[in-house]
């Protein structure tokens, strides 16, 4: 199946009912006086979040939805049916951006979490609201409003506690299969993962976070080499982030260079998320001979000038991925903690979240639109084909 992280659709709501004129007419009662009743309101639209599902494909063949229109009044009183709401469907994760206004409408982060994307209209007014002692058979009724319509960008980001950072290759997808029961593909070629994979770490009883792989980045990612920078969006929701550097590369490159490439690459996406905690993990030690090992390393370390938190790994063999799934939880878990206790810390950290989308989504926006200027020339039609055309084919 195809693994669609952004779509564009327009949903309008249903219009409201109109009021009914209409006059009591019965035998023996020659002066009945006014019985038009109201219309119905009109259907509302709603989104839905859903864990379910995990992309948004299904909105790339229909991108029109409507809800239905409300029922006009009848004689006698009677009421219009109220229209059905339209609620649809989409992954635990989604972000609704109106594309008129730039607003962000909603994020839809729990499962069954519902917005309402477009208001129905309101219904309409019978004679019978209009009658009063001055005027006892009232020729009035007012019509149904019409129903709010919106152009809108889904926008899909996986959630998870920890991100992977790293080049192709650098050994993400083996490290999550190693701490997971993810089965990510593992090949021995750059842009083996296509899509996110999502992985949950068990450390031990209720004691569990969520991690992300996304696509390796190359260097000049962020002017469209290899797969881009479109997936690092998916990267911004997270506590941590991870990143993974072989340390010995087949082909003699410097892991320090490595590092410095993807920060780079990282600081050109989005400011905010560079500054994220990140965790340098040394990857694919057990490439390295024993007593070489330690000096190989902090030659790394040194080369960086790195501050922060260093871990030891081999992803392949388990080696050191126990204790740095354990110091990833209690980091998490240390950071709950204070959220829960701090209320301000939880609004920085809120506020950080919301720069962190609102600079990923200027950015991939300002890249597309550099592409289809770029292709103006050969009449060349985006539509948003570049966000579906990764193929996703589990084994």
């Amino acid at each position: 199946m195809k693994f669609v992280d952004e779509a564009t659709i327009i949903v309008e709501a249903g219009k409201g009912g109109h009021g009914c004129l209409s006059f009591r007419r019965e035998k023996y009662v020659p002066k009945g006086g006014p019985d038009g009743g109201d219309g119905g309101d009109g259907g509302s639209v709603y989104l839905e979040a859903d864990s379910a599902l995990n992309t948004l494909i299904d909105y790339r063949f229909q991108r029109k939805y409507k809800a239905r229109n409300g029922e006009p009044g009848a004689g006698r009183n009677c009421t219009g049916t109220k229209g059905e709401d339209l609620v649809l469907p989409v992954p635990v994760g989604t972000t609704v951006v109106d594309m008129d206004t730039h607003e962000v409408l909603g994020d839809l982060t729990k499962e069954g979490q519902r917005l309402k994307v477009a208001q129905g209209g309101f219904h309409g007014l019978g004679n019978t609201r209009f009658k009063s002692s001055v005027n006892r058979a009232p020729r009035q009724t007012s019509k149904g409003s019409e129903g709010e319509a919106r152009n809108l960008r889904l926008e899909l980001k996986v959630l998870a506690d920890v991100g992977l950072l790293g080049l192709p290759n650098a050994g993400k997808s083996t490290f999550i299969r190693s701490v997971s029961a993810a089965q990510p593909k593992v090949a021995d070629y750059p842009f083996t993962t296509l899509v996110p994979n999502l992985g949950v770490v068990s450390v031990q009883a209720h004691q569990s976070f969520v991690i992300a792989d996304i696509p390796g980045l190359i260097e000049g990612a962020a002017e469209g080499a290899g797969l881009g920078i479109r997936f690092l969006k998916h990267l911004v929701r997270t506590r941590l982030l991870l990143h993974l550097v072989d340390v010995a590369p087949y082909d003699g490159s410097s892991p320090s260079e490595a590092v410095k490439a993807i920060a780079h690459e990282l600081e050109k996406f989005s400011e905010t998320l560079a500054n994220r905690p990140r965790w340098l993990v040394l990857n694919k030690v057990d490439m390295v001979a024993e007593g070489d090992r330690d000096a190989h390393c902090q030659a790394i370390v040194d080369e960086l000038g790195w501050d922060g938190p260093v871990f030891r790994i081999s992803a392949l063999s388990g080696e050191g991925t126990k204790p740095l799934v354990q110091a990833v939880m209690r980091w998490i878990e240390e950071q709950a903690e204070q959220e829960a206790d701090n209320p301000d810390f939880a609004e920085q950290e809120a506020e950080r979240r919301r720069r962190m989308d609102e600079e990923a989504r200027q950015k991939i926006e300002s890249d597309r639109q550099a592409r289809r200027a770029a292709r103006d020339d050969d009449d060349f039609d985006d539509d948003d084909d570049h966000d579906v055309e990764v193929v996703y084919a589990p084994e």
